[in-house]
């Protein structure tokens, strides 16, 4: 992640984005922002990377005496 927030820094975020829209709107914001953050990581590619880094691990398990490919 690039962005190294602390809980101080999470906390005053959240309370701007209250005040903002209001605390009945904070569902609705959160889920715009995360769609658009799944969204951003299937268009650039960052999930499929996942996917095949996750499947190499599960190839080379620890006690395997050399990886299958």
């Amino acid at each position: 992640m690039p962005f190294n927030f602390g809980p101080v820094e999470l906390l005053l975020i959240l309370v701007i984005v209250a005040m903002l829209f209001g605390v009945g709107k904070l569902p609705e914001v959160f889920g715009a922002v995360g769609k658009g953050i799944r969204e951003f990581r299937k268009e650039s590619g960052v999930e499929k990377k996942n996917q095949v880094v996750e499947a190499v691990e599960k190839q080379s398990l620890p006690g395997d005496s050399a990886p299958q490919v």
